[in-house]
């Protein structure tokens, strides 16, 4: 899929014109007349690359790039302007700005500079990821939530370096899932992928299970036997729960990324290793640090890019499709029929706390199928699965002004555009919601599949 380009210009000619030279280029491309417009249809749908005037009424083009820095800091953008100076284009690339282009510009040199901003994006013009992994490397990860998008755009871009990758966020948000995929985007994808839960095994089994043990080592060790570090060679190891390393052996895996080589218990020998390390906690590394709980300085050599995973009551868009998707993988487990929720199921499961986040989501969604006597699964059993402390969605009255663009945009998604329903949800009647869509330059049709 070509890479999707947005437009920001005052200008509508200047629109029609740039947009018929990035579409002839083989781009996707959608263009907003305002600042205001083109933060609006970011938080609908993030396009890889941002092209806006400098000069506009309302929002100019570095308060515009200043507010997508803030949300999108991998969303490369692009300056135009009429006014241009060199101190100017010095102080915009010194905060961020990805080019700065005078006009009259040439054609090309602006195509150049889109496509220096996509590959940089990770999305060159055939929408390719890494090792032309495509789309498939992200494939098992099931998202529409923004926040989504751009931790994968930043983890598509990390993916292909050997920079350890520090996962973070509640259990259940999915970590080991964002690792695979960070591998299967890598130049290693072709090697093993092996993970390790370090809160789950025992210190003496742990340090046996990652570094290997030699012949004669302990009581029981008649044969020599590899470790996780020499197995994964040459691909990727997923140290999970890492925050509950104990310090001894914290010391003896800082040793084996100093070093790059393992040294298997008992043995005098070290062996080289080429593994590349992700890592991945729901714990406080900084306030473990402060405790001396966890070493500061394997901290950093763990920490060199750091992703957070937001959990689900963060990315609460992305229910339907999750439950719709668990749906279809447990009715292949259980060989039965896929199974639909009921209407008010399914709207029970929205507004619900989730303090299990994905985890907790797949796991209701299988009892209620083991349960369920029939193909459509009734309120009643997502109500026996869920927390009794669920509580609604906030209403308009009583959400803060400045989220009301994010809380139209989720509602919008819920039900792909239909304004009227979007409406009956938030408590508002049509006039008033047709003016708060009006205020955050939103358009239902943005929403339709």
């Amino acid at each position: 899929m070509a890479a999707e380009i947005l437009l920001v210009d005052d200008d509508p000619d200047l629109l029609k014109l740039i947009g018929m030279r990035l579409s002839a280029a083989g781009y996707r491309v959608r263009s907003a007349e305002s600042g205001e417009s083109a933060l609006a249809q970011i938080a609908v749908a993030r396009p890889a690359v941002v092209v806006t005037d400098l000069r506009m009424p309302g929002i100019d083009g570095m308060q515009l790039f200043e507010q997508i820095n803030a949300q999108h800091p991998t969303l490369p953008v692009i300056i135009l302007t009429a006014h241009g100076t060199i101190p100017d284009a010095v102080a915009a690339t010194q905060r961020g700005v990805f080019g700065f282009l005078t006009k009259p510009f040439d054609p090309q040199e602006l195509l150049k500079k889109v496509a220096q901003a996509a590959a940089v994006a990770g999305e060159a013009r055939d929408g390719g990821a890494p090792s032309g992994a495509g789309e498939t490397w992200r494939a098992e990860i099931v998202t529409r939530s923004a926040k989504m998008d751009d931790l994968l755009r930043r983890a598509r871009l990390v993916a292909d370096s050997m920079a350890s990758v520090l996962i973070l966020g509640e259990s259940g948000t999915g970590k080991e899932l964002l690792a695979r995929a960070i591998h299967a985007a890598s130049s290693r994808a072709n090697k093993p992928f092996l993970a390790v839960n370090c809160a789950a095994i025992p210190e003496q089994l742990l340090e046996s299970e990652l570094f290997g043990y030699a012949k004669g080592a302990f009581t029981g060790a008649s044969t020599a036997q590899q470790g996780l570090f020499q197995a994964a060679d040459g691909g990727t190891l997923f140290l999970d729960e890492i925050g509950d390393m104990p310090l001894s052996l914290q010391a003896k895996l800082l040793r084996v990324l100093q070093e790059g080589a393992v040294r298997p218990v008992g043995s005098t020998q070290s062996v080289n290793v080429d593994v590349r390390i992700v890592s991945a906690t729901h714990r406080n590394l900084d306030q473990m640090r402060a405790e001396r709980t966890f070493r500061e300085d394997l901290f950093y050599r763990l920490n060199v890019v750091a992703l957070k995973l937001p959990s689900l009551a963060e990315r609460r868009e992305d229910i339907p499709l999750l439950a719709s998707h668990f749906l279809k993988k447990i009715a292949t487990r259980y060989r039965k029929p896929v199974p639909t929720l009921a209407p008010d199921a399914l709207a029970s499961l929205v507004p619900a706390p989730w303090p299990g986040n994905v985890r907790q989501l797949e796991n209701l969604l299988e009892q209620a199928v083991a349960l369920s006597t029939t193909n459509m699964i009734p309120l009643s059993l997502i109500r026996n699965g869920l927390d009794d402390s669920a509580t609604p969605l906030v209403s308009f009255e009583s959400a803060r002004k400045t989220f009301e663009r994010d809380y139209l945009v989720r509602i919008l998604k819920l039900t792909a555009g239909n304004a009227a329903q979007a409406a009956q949800m938030a408590g508002r009647n049509r006039t008033e919601f047709y003016k708060l869509l009006q205020r955050h330059n939103l358009e239902p049709s943005m929403f339709k599949d």
